[in-house]
């Protein structure tokens, strides 16, 4: 069902038939992100996402998004990490005009100075929506903590002072310099035919050129660390990160296993002993966010600022047991951490988006495509002693170095930039 190519000046094709669907998800994934941002513009990538909306030498802005309309679809774009990747799910029918579209964009975009101003505007409320919104907000401190001189570290979209500075120029190099063919994967999902859309991607592709030079890497080093912003909400949320592998790492399995033990789902260990037990919070979760270079085990959640301090004991003080395997996983947890994580992967494989999205990102991290058979006999391979072993591997290593981000209200008789990182102190101590 998978079908790969690539063309004459270096594009990359990954298509996956489903005969049963009426609608084909297109995407466009590129290699080039924040990562690429010069030194003093950070956010340029992510504006550069924005401004191949703004119309082309034969197209305006207003008909691009009435040509998805016409179409009945969906079009958008966004910017990772480690990519940017513009998306449109459209009717099988529709897809040469939708790729059509997307050469277009990418080679006939003018980008006036004027539609650059104007979408600056729009990245700055976007800044400001993130500010508003404690949830994204704990999460961006946090990896600026944990990266601080590193692009991970940074926001995707920049920051307020650096977008301000941000040019027509500075996109129009942006574009020229990374979306070059060579960086380009283009992936399909649905009722497609794989040779007709090399064919309709050569068509509106072929005046692409040009190559990158291969980008220096290196793995960003992670801090530890507490970071505290008071501000006027009710709860106080909070992230916990600790050091983990990349996107890439031969023990990833045994990881997402660790994941779903830990804060994975309900029946979780954080969720059962907060939640369940104690009462103390809404909801809390763990999540392994992996990247090219360098990866974060994050815990988070919410609670009342009287309980704050507690909760975080109580989750390191899980992380802990977990990673000492001072409370042992048995037979029946680790059976339903593999059922929850097999669950997980096929039932979010009826979405054709998803589908194309594992195309694109299997052939950016991995240079080929790994098969469901082989990913589902890798999670059931999974053995007590295989998460011991990347117990003492990653995660032992790794707990007496965390990050701390709080968003919370002023209550310096419940938790205070001091007492936080006492505790993070204590809890370190007792881990060397």
């Amino acid at each position: 069902m998978y079908r790969q190519g690539r063309l004459e000046n270096g594009i990359r094709i990954v298509t996956e038939h489903l005969p049963c669907s009426r609608s084909v998800s297109l995407g466009v994934l590129i290699d080039a992100g924040p990562q690429d941002d010069p030194p003093g513009l950070s956010g340029l990538a992510h504006l550069s996402e924005h401004a191949l909306f703004q119309g082309t030498s034969g197209r305006s802005a207003f008909e691009i998004a009435r040509l998805m309309d016409v179409a009945g679809g969906q079009m958008g774009a966004f910017t990772a990490r480690d990519y940017t990747c513009f998306h449109a799910n459209v009717l099988d029918e529709y897809l040469t005009y939708a790729t059509e579209l997307f050469g277009d964009m990418l080679l006939n975009s003018d980008f006036p100075d004027q539609n650059i101003e104007r979408e600056k505007q729009a990245v700055l409320r976007e800044i400001g929506l993130t500010r508003d919104t404690p949830t994204e907000r704990v999460h961006q401190q946090l990896k600026q903590l944990m990266w601080p001189t590193q692009a991970l570290g940074r926001a995707v979209h920049g920051n307020s002072e650096s977008v301000e500075r941000l040019t027509a120029n500075d996109v129009r190099a942006f574009v020229r310099q990374h979306y070059t063919p060579d960086r380009i994967i283009i992936a399909a999902a649905g009722n497609v035919e794989h040779d007709a859309l090399v064919d309709q991607i050569r068509d509106g592709f072929w005046r692409l050129t040009g190559t990158r030079s291969p980008r220096k890497t290196t793995r960003p080093r992670f801090r530890s660390g507490v970071t505290l912003d008071q501000s006027p909400v009710s709860q106080a949320y909070f992230a916990i990160g600790l050091e983990a592998p990349a996107f890439c790492a031969t023990d990833r399995y045994p990881l997402f296993l660790l994941n779903s033990v830990l804060g994975g789902g309900m029946s979780s260990r954080l969720f059962r002993k907060l939640r369940e037990e104690r009462g103390l919070v809404y909801g809390i979760s763990s999540e392994l966010h992996a990247y090219r270079d360098a990866g974060a085990w994050v815990i988070e959640g919410s609670s009342a600022p009287e309980h704050l301090l507690s909760v975080v004991a109580l989750a390191i003080l899980e992380l802990q047991q977990l990673a000492t395997f001072e409370t042992a996983i048995d037979e029946e947890e680790l059976w339903t951490a593999k059922m929850q994580v097999r669950g997980q992967h096929l039932l979010s494989a009826d979405n054709a988006h998803t589908r194309m999205s594992r195309l694109a990102t299997q052939e950016l991290y991995f240079g080929r495509q790994i098969p469901e058979a082989e990913i589902l006999a890798e999670i059931e391979a999974v053995t007590i002693a295989d998460l011991q072993q990347t117990c003492r591997k990653q995660l032992l290593p790794a707990v007496d170095q965390l990050a701390l981000s709080v968003v919370g209200p002023e209550a310096d008789e419940c938790y205070s930039q001091e007492t936080l990182e006492i505790l993070l102190g204590e809890f370190a101590l007792c881990a060397a």
